[in-house]
């Protein structure tokens, strides 16, 4: 098999298969469902289980693996009794643009739904890490991300009470935190530092998130500072690995 000259550069090269040409069934019969997943379109009905195994003469265990990594992947999504294809991802932005900015930019409607805000003294571990003092009040609020009324991430912030002493008051939870900060109170961001890591949800967060627990997960840790490089909040973010994929541009 020649390389594909027209194949995307995105894509695995020689389509993931082998030089020796060798591919397990459930390869080949993922390869053949992706193509009628471009056919159907986003929101296209897939046949059955059973209708696939009889189309391409293979076990329902061979379509179920091929459908199992096809969901993973984003690319089909269960809808009741049934499977469809998805819509595309969602591209975050690697910066300190806000998860409303990165949704709108998509013409995707950006939500979000208050889980917990607590108030409580900052532990040690926390104060080593983001900056801030031992002691001293943090508040932390815990939300569900939201595209289109759909669950897409976790999100838990740390924050001085000192910074935003009216949180509890004065923030509406379904808005952007970081235009809050930046029209309510006059505090800009100035930097971040920032983890990605893959993981598995825990069973509480696969249940406010909506996903199975083995389904895989792309988890930010953000230290931030405003402009005079003062400490600012500490987050914890978890998005859906099937829904997000995150972008970033490379200077020297």
């Amino acid at each position: 098999m020649d390389y594909p000259n027209d194949q995307s550069p995105g894509a695995p090269v020689r389509s993931g298969i082998p030089e020796h040409g060798r591919i397990p069934k459930y390869y080949a019969v993922k390869a053949h469902i992706a193509v009628l997943i471009e056919e159907l379109g986003e929101g296209g009905l897939l046949p059955t289980e059973r209708d696939l195994a009889e189309k391409y003469e293979v076990a329902r265990e061979t379509v179920r693996q091929a459908l199992r990594e096809l969901l993973l992947e984003g690319k089909l999504r269960r809808q009741g009794r049934g499977t469809v294809v998805a819509g595309p991802k969602l591209e975050q932005p690697l910066s300190l643009a806000s998860y409303t900015e990165g949704v709108r930019r998509q013409g995707r409607t950006p939500g979000r739904t208050l889980i917990s805000l607590d108030r409580f003294p900052c532990p040690q571990a926390l104060a080593t890490e983001a900056g801030l003092t031992r002691g001293e009040p943090v508040w932390h609020m815990e939300r569900v991300l939201l595209a289109d009324d759909e669950r897409v991430g976790l999100e838990s912030t740390y924050v001085a009470v000192a910074r935003v002493p009216d949180l509890d008051r004065d923030f509406d939870p379904d808005s952007s935190f970081y235009a809050y900060l930046h029209d309510r109170l006059g505090i800009a961001f100035g930097d971040a530092d920032e983890r990605i890591e893959t993981v598995l949800a825990t069973p509480r967060e696969a249940l406010l998130i909506g996903t199975p627990p083995a389904l895989p997960m792309l988890l930010i840790h953000r230290v931030s500072r405003d402009t005079r490089g003062r400490p600012l909040e500490r987050v914890r973010t978890l998005y859906r690995g099937d829904r997000f994929s995150f972008t970033a541009h490379l200077g020297r």
